[in-house]
């Protein structure tokens, strides 16, 4: 039999007046991408890259005013010197400082990666964007024509084009983004067929909202953080492709230096033995992908929002 428990005034005290307290939210409210923020420095990996490519940007700045000496002028009376004192990163077959030549050719190889990133992310997102939306017969035959393009040879493109509108640095950003939008615009048409299903689009479009209005409030902003990734990960490739046509002859012209030239002049001292002059642009472009990969994959793992808590 339960025991009986004595009922007293004291258990019965009115709830205190305070709606002030009782409306308090304890913790601050986050937004979608302090939250991503956060995520991504927790991850060590990412944020090493993240680190490594402020130092890279940074030297690529800065770097070449730091020893003292031109990335064009000659003296062969240094030539071939391994690092030492004077000559951080040890000189060339022409007697040039290779530790300005590599922080000059940092700053034209990491613009043509962003560049490329650039024009990629606007063709590609606006191309995808309107291929999406719009479907039918309008985005099969914009697929189609993308397909076409994209079966083009890249290198024959290249070279095409560098025999139009002779190397440098305009020609080879034209050479790799030709066809190189055309991967970012099937990711956002892929991403925008898929969103366009939702019902707030559908809200939008019997609301009186236009195909430009629904992209850009609604459709492109969805699709960032698949977008940012891609971005990301097109960096390092742009800078490898853009190493490969130097390393072939297809890069900047004399007295330029980009980390493929720097590598492609190279190849001729290796035989003697100097191997610093191959090390230092093939680390520095190593470097540089690790970096902009594990970067790319942190924000992969960020911008996911199952992972959100």
């Amino acid at each position: 039999m339960a025991e009986k428990v004595q009922l007293t005034d004291d258990m019965f005290l009115p709830a205190e007046d305070n709606f002030k307290e009782a409306e308090k939210i304890a913790r601050p409210t986050v937004s979608y991408w302090s939250d991503v923020w956060r995520r991504f420095k927790e991850n060590k990996l990412a944020m090493t890259g993240f680190v490594l490519i402020v130092i890279l940007v940074l030297l690529a700045i800065f770097g070449p005013y730091l020893s003292g000496y031109s990335y064009y002028e000659q003296d062969f009376t240094q030539k071939n010197l391994p690092p030492n004192s004077e000559h951080w990163f040890g000189t060339d077959t022409a007697g040039r400082d290779l530790f300005t030549r590599a922080w000059y050719g940092a700053r034209i190889s990491l613009f043509i990666g962003l560049m490329a990133a650039l024009i990629d992310f606007l063709f590609g997102v606006v191309y995808g964007g309107v291929a999406g939306i719009k479907g039918g017969r309008l985005d099969n035959g914009m697929m189609r024509f993308a397909e076409v393009i994209y079966s083009i040879p890249y290198l024959l493109t290249v070279i095409l084009i560098m025999v139009v509108l002779d190397s440098g640095i305009i020609p080879i950003i034209i050479a790799m983004t030709l066809t190189g939008w055309i991967p970012m615009a099937r990711l956002v048409r892929g991403q925008v067929m898929q969103l366009k299903q939702n019902e707030y689009i559908h809200a939008a479009k019997i609301a009186g909202a236009g195909t430009g209005w629904t992209l850009k409030k609604h459709l492109i902003p969805n699709t960032m953080g698949p977008i940012m990734v891609n971005m990301t990960l097109t960096i390092p490739n742009a800078i490898f492709a853009e190493a490969t046509l130097s390393f072939l002859g297809l890069g900047v012209p004399a007295p330029q230096a980009s980390w493929g030239t720097l590598a492609s002049d190279a190849l001729s001292s290796i035989l003697v033995g100097n191997f610093y002059q191959l090390l230092v642009p093939a680390i520095l472009i190593s470097l540089t992908m690790f970096a902009f990969n594990v970067v790319g994959d942190g924000l992969q793992d960020a911008l996911d929002p199952k992972l959100r808590k």
